[in-house]
């Protein structure tokens, strides 16, 4: 495979520090006096600003600059931030992301009306605040000093990498006056030199009261190729600025005297002053995720790797994990005992490698719920609804595809949530509830499967209306008799809507539909509940990986089938009793009676059925259901194969498997089972009814 296109790798950390900066003026919109967020989007933006004129992309640093002067009045806590200049940045930053994901199609003329608009919020009085209480609330202790001293000294092979320090310098002018002496004694005789080298090194007084922070991220590229010292200057009046590289006469600051020789990257990162250490290395290094940054503080070494190629190692530990199976068949059949010696070692290897597969495919699912905070944000401005947006469990993991395939679901139950289950203020005035409405979005582990509750506040599901809507479109008899719940399914029918009024947001019954279709083939569920007057629930219930399950391999006839363990929640004999009674569709198990289904009638299976037959008891949620089988076979790890197009209309499966002895198995839908057993269960209802 070849190596990744440069640009495309700066695509990718861009999309990350974008999640930085989106996050940061999220909470800044919160929090307007938090200084380290102004700094945490300020270092986001530069970091972009010098990836993209690095990278080539000359529009992005442009844009990005002006964007960084603009703001700047936020940093130095001249104006606080409200909702509007937090609206106007956040615009800039999806012009910035499309500048750089596709050039072509941006419009320089919207670029502009973004700067005008973020020019004007920072420089109108209406935005100004008492400077003495919001510099006092935004400026760190270190602003107190007068300036600061600098010792650079840049490795010699940093001019080779495309670093000037001649370049890095007049950054560093730019925070206020600043006097730089070069320190001559490392250059050697004309005859000795490199002309690719770096010789000199300098002594620097600035004479700004900025914090250490601003420093930090003049030299954020070159921090690993450096030493840099720091150390406060004494409050003297500056001098008259003078040019940048005049010769000053005053002794230069020596090098620090240190017990041992650090490398480069150690000294660097290693101040002379007692003072803390930056909270976290994205202020120090080029584009680095969150995550990666808190484990090399742990000193955990991190390598980025391509998504293709974990897929096609878990397709590889997939082959793997078939070709074990089969031959633990073969040795278990046969007599040498060396052989099964060697089958069972291969089977823990084989296990092992796939444990660690699995564990690389998955991604906390927090890097999922951080994209909602800007549609939420969206959604409250533009309904003129006050919402509070809360996550939790956003180190819960799910195997990487699944976080791709959940993303448009969440988007679908979110907008919903505080399109139609949070009320407007006057409602929730007049219902004796605070203003501010309420979305949690959480996950949690639950055994094999992860459970994503999306839950609002807000006036809960008119069962009334969905009735009636159901009535209106023939989906149900007028006076049926049916259970909330029954009722509350009718929403996920396509077409399906109680919206009185179609607007951008809703009304043409699209939505709910697809979200159920997606978990669904996920192999998921979703729950629905709801209190009137205050609130609903979602809950999706999702396998933790869609690639390799623990399965229970059944017989039924002569054919084979697998049902996921992770729906299996007893085994239990058929009864004589109900064998003879073939009308009834319903097991007594400990009192409860539970819906089941023959899968010899299912299947159409051949022959006469098992003396025998047993029924194992699966569940989705609340809802369970009875499969009787002629016989169970045992576990089997179950590597999933998808079906072919010309099988899409069959819906009782989700997969199929390959087994030890090289024959097919079709893995069955639990949710498609369950919905059949509730839906014989309603025509006998209706039946007997008659």
């Amino acid at each position: 495979m070849s190596a990744m296109d440069p640009t495309e790798v700066f695509r990718q950390e861009a999309s990350e520090l974008f999640e930085v900066l989106e996050g940061a003026l999220l909470d800044l919109g919160q929090r307007p006096d938090d200084r380290e967020l102004v700094d945490s989007a300020f270092r986001a933006l530069h970091t972009i600003k010098g990836s993209g004129a690095m990278f080539g992309f000359d529009k992005v640093a442009s844009f990005t600059h002006e964007f960084e002067t603009a703001f700047d009045r936020v940093r130095k806590g001249e104006i606080r931030p409200t909702q509007e200049l937090i609206s106007v940045a956040l615009a800039a930053k999806d012009y910035i992301r499309a500048l750089i994901e596709d050039p072509q199609s941006t419009d320089d003329i919207i670029g502009e009306a973004i700067l005008d608009d973020l020019k004007r919020f920072v420089s109108s009085d209406r935005l100004e605040a008492p400077a003495a209480e919001v510099a006092e609330a935004l400026a760190p202790a270190e602003s107190k000093q007068a300036g600061w001293h600098l010792y650079l000294e840049f490795e010699s092979h940093i001019l080779r990498n495309g670093s000037n320090p001649l370049d890095l310098l007049e950054d560093l002018c730019k925070l206020g006056p600043c006097f730089v002496v070069p320190i001559t004694d490392g250059v050697p005789f004309l005859d000795e030199m490199d002309p690719e080298d770096c010789y000199l090194k300098w002594d620097v007084k600035l004479h700004a009261a900025c914090d250490k922070d601003a420093i930090d991220d003049v030299f954020m590229f070159v921090q690993d190729e450096m030493k840099l010292t720091l150390s406060p200057l004494e409050h003297v009046e500056a001098p008259a600025p003078v040019p940048l590289f005049q010769l000053l006469d005053e002794e230069p600051m020596p090098p620090p005297v240190m017990e041992k020789t650090a490398p480069a990257a150690e000294v660097a990162a290693a101040p002379v002053v007692d003072e803390p250490e930056p909270k976290s290395e994205i202020k120090r290094e080029a584009p680095v995720r969150r995550e990666e940054a808190k484990r090399e503080e742990r000193g955990i070494a991190t390598v980025r790797v391509q998504a293709e190629r974990l897929d096609e190692l878990m397709d590889r530990v997939g082959e793997l994990v078939i070709a074990q199976a089969r031959l633990t068949q073969l040795a278990s059949a046969g007599s040498d005992l060396s052989i099964k010696l060697i089958a069972e070692e291969i089977e823990r290897l084989a296990s092992s490698l796939r444990d660690t597969t699995m564990g690389a495919r998955m991604v906390p699912i927090g890097s999922l719920f951080g994209r909602f905070r800007r549609l939420v944000h969206d959604l409250s401005r533009d309904l003129s609804k006050p919402v509070e947006f809360v996550t939790s469990g956003e180190d819960t993991e799910l195997d990487k595809t699944m976080i791709e395939c959940l993303a448009d679901p969440l988007v679908h139950l979110i907008r919903n949530a505080i399109d139609h289950g949070i009320e407007d203020t006057a409602t929730r005035a007049a219902a004796g509830k605070t203003e501010q409405g309420r979305i949690e979005l959480a996950a949690v582990h639950s055994g094999a499967q992860v459970l994503v509750t999306v839950k609002d506040n807000g006036g809960g599901l008119n069962t009334a209306r969905i009735r009636a809507k159901a009535e209106e479109q023939g989906l149900i008899a007028a006076g049926a008799a049916l259970t909330d719940h029954e009722i509350h399914q009718f929403l996920f029918h396509p077409g399906f809507s109680t919206a009185q009024t179609i607007s951008a947001l809703s009304g043409r019954g699209v939505g709910m539909d697809v979200v159920k279709r997606t978990i669904e083939n996920m192999r998921g569920s979703i729950d629905l509940s709801t209190r009137p007057g205050q609130g609903t629930t979602v809950t999706l219930r999702l396998p933790l990986t869609l690639a390799i399950i623990e399965g229970l391999l059944i017989r039924v006839g002569e054919g084979r089938y697998i049902i996921p363990l992770s729906a299996v929640e007893e085994c239990v004999e058929l009864k004589a009793e109900d064998e003879r009674s073939r009308g009834r569709n319903f097991l007594n198990v400990r009192g409860n009676l539970v819906p089941f289904l023959r899968l010899r009638e299912l299947m159409t299976a051949s022959g006469t059925p098992d003396q025998h037959q047993k029924t194992i008891i699966i569940s989705t949620g609340e809802t369970r259901v009875g499969l009787v089988a002629d016989q169970i076979i045992g576990n089997h790890q179950t590597v999933i194969k998808s079906l072919s197009k010309l099988h899409s209309d069959v819906t009782i499966f989700s997969g199929a498997t390959i087994l030890g002895d090289g024959t097919a198995a079709l893995i069955l839908d639990v949710a498609q089972l369950v919905a059949l057993a509730q839906s014989k269960v309603e025509k006998q209802h209706i039946s007997e009814a008659a």
